[in-house]
């Protein structure tokens, strides 16, 4: 690769960069929906055709962030998952590691919060979609416990599915303590701990496959 071929790629690298960040940072106001192309592209200093360069919409470059915010949040829990695996060790690293993660990028927390149920359908299926892959991550990683020998497919999904969504909403409670709304950081802590060793016990004493209950 020739050196201008180069430089054009991390220039090009840079644009997107202060695209994703001038997204985020219009989005600390306002819902994605509300936002216009040529208000980004003017926090950037590039002409709207070449926006186009990197992102075929807004829409698009939401999607990215949803990428980009819920994929570094799926690292911080992956590791708390794999490489700890006493629960009272797993829990505490796993609620500090995602309150650090929101101190470090609250921006990334409030727009998954506000765009989970917000007005663009293509951000709504990017999150859906990210948080069923997770869901799917988790379960493959706890299948690995000894608790969890004899599981269902079905019911570690479950199982997968009750951690990220615990995960996610304590990740909203964490960034509501630091905008002054709700209790406070380590009130959250502590909840999030109770619940996450409630889950624990629980599952230690499910049987996989159990019947349905009469009606």
């Amino acid at each position: 690769m020739s050196t201008t071929q180069s430089q054009r790629d991390l220039q090009k690298a840079r644009t997107r960069r202060a695209l994703l960040d001038a997204g985020l940072a219009l989005l600390e106001e306002q819902s994605l929906s509300s936002i216009g192309l040529r208000e980004i592209t003017r926090a950037v200093g590039i002409s709207p055709a070449a926006f186009y360069r990197h992102f075929r919409d807004v829409a698009d470059l939401g999607v990215a962030l949803v990428e980009e915010s819920l994929g570094s949040l799926h690292e911080v829990i992956r590791e708390g998952l794999t490489e700890r695996s006493e629960d009272g060790e797993r829990i505490d690293h796993l609620v500090e590691a995602i309150a650090a993660y929101v101190r470090r990028h609250p921006e990334h927390i409030r727009f998954v919060a506000r765009e989970r149920h917000g007005g663009v359908a293509a951000v709504r299926t990017a999150i859906g979609a990210q948080l069923d892959r997770f869901a799917e991550e988790v379960a493959r990683l706890l299948a690995r416990d000894e608790v969890s020998r004899g599981w269902s497919a079905e019911d570690l999904r479950m199982l997968g599915e009750t951690y990220v969504d615990h995960m996610v909403m304590t990740a909203f409670a964490f960034l509501a303590a630091a905008q002054g709304e709700g209790p406070p950081e380590d009130a959250v802590a502590h909840t999030a701990r109770r619940q996450l060793r409630l889950i624990s016990l629980g599952r230690r004493h499910w049987t996989s496959q159990q019947a349905p209950p009469a009606p």
